[in-house]
């Protein structure tokens, strides 16, 4: 009863803050920018050289607005949004119209939880080893080498390793293809040829966002193993005679590893806003894309889908890793 109380309680409180704060945000954003997207999609029509009647433009106009939600004063479109959102209808989007904004999440939504889930998974465990194994043999000479690659690893940016990675894997050496999810003529199913293809397509990608995405993760874990190295319990544990693995996997990284859980926790819920410009830069069908296009084509329906989406997605994975981190850390047990 004391930890639903003190430990529990609080954190559902400021989850549901986190969610009300994040979802006016996304609500008032659109209504104080200078763009009309009703205007910016009757725009796009006559820039095309279509002529419609005065009558007619003006049904397209209410329309548009009620798709929008912006009938009604500002309060009335506010508890209509609330509304919307609990039957998760973001309704339709005006660059695929009449896709519905759901739809075309759900879509999306495979491919980048495929790509970034497995590259952040993966260049989580491997920068958090790595890293762990260099603080603890900071003194050893392939400990300062490895240090040195990630260093210069770390500060490039995705999208830049990401265009590196395409000109030197599918334009110089072509042994990976330039663009897509899967080749060309492909029809999606469950079988062994197409999950094969969509890992050949999915492989430089993911490669690319598991580089940089090491640099991070290891930095972190030699700076923190290297001061945890020479605590007085470690120490002991040294002195004590107890086997090296078991010193360096029980004391130095189980310990250091607490901070590496939250920012996975960050990182996991930040995949479901997708990798914009990686998913870009090799034409890949994910969120990042999608939400590209949405800004592209000022389609605000989309773009409040796919940004509540991501609100909802850290905030919870935040929370799950609140309530579970006890298991990891046996002090905040004790308190």
């Amino acid at each position: 009863m004391d930890f639903v109380k003190r430990y529990l309680v609080p954190r559902l409180i400021q989850y549901v803050t986190v969610m009300l704060i994040g979802v006016t945000v996304v609500f008032l954003i659109p209504r104080i920018s200078p763009t009309d997207p009703v205007n910016e999609a009757i725009g796009r029509m006559t820039a095309r050289g279509q002529t419609m009647d005065p009558e007619v433009i003006e049904q397209m106009i209410e329309t548009m607005k009620e798709l929008y939600g912006l009938t009604g004063s500002n309060w009335q479109q506010y508890w209509q949004f609330w509304g919307r959102l609990f039957r998760a209808d973001f309704g339709a989007s005006f660059s695929q119209f009449p896709a519905p904004v759901g739809a075309l999440i759900r879509q999306a939504m495979p491919w980048t939880i495929g790509l970034l889930l497995t590259s952040t998974l993966l260049s989580w465990v491997l920068g958090t080893i790595i890293g762990g194994l260099s603080g603890f043999f900071s003194d050893k000479r392939w400990g300062r080498a490895v240090e040195v690659v990630f260093m210069a690893v770390r500060p490039i940016p995705y999208y830049i390793m990401a265009l590196a990675m395409v000109i030197i894997f599918a334009y110089l050496i072509p042994v990976f293809p330039l663009a897509g999810g899967f080749s060309i003529g492909t029809r999606p199913s469950f079988s062994i040829r197409f999950v094969l293809d969509v890992l050949y397509h999915g492989l430089l990608p993911a490669l690319s966002l598991v580089i940089v995405g090491m640099g991070a993760w290891f930095l972190q874990m030699r700076s923190l193993s290297t001061t945890i190295v020479g605590e007085d319990y470690v120490t002991f544990a040294e002195s004590a005679g107890l086997p090296r693995g078991k010193i360096i996997f029980s004391y130095t990284i189980r310990n250091a590893m607490l901070p590496q859980i939250t920012g996975l926790a960050l990182s996991l819920g930040m995949i479901f806003g997708g990798a914009l410009i990686t998913e870009q830069v090799f034409s890949y069908p994910g969120i990042g894309s999608l939400l590209y296009t949405a800004i592209v084509m000022s389609d605000y329906n989309l773009i409040m889908g796919v940004t509540i989406f991501s609100i909802f997605a850290i905030a919870t994975a935040v929370l799950v890793i609140d309530l579970i981190y006890p298991l990891f850390d046996p002090r905040v047990r004790y308190q």
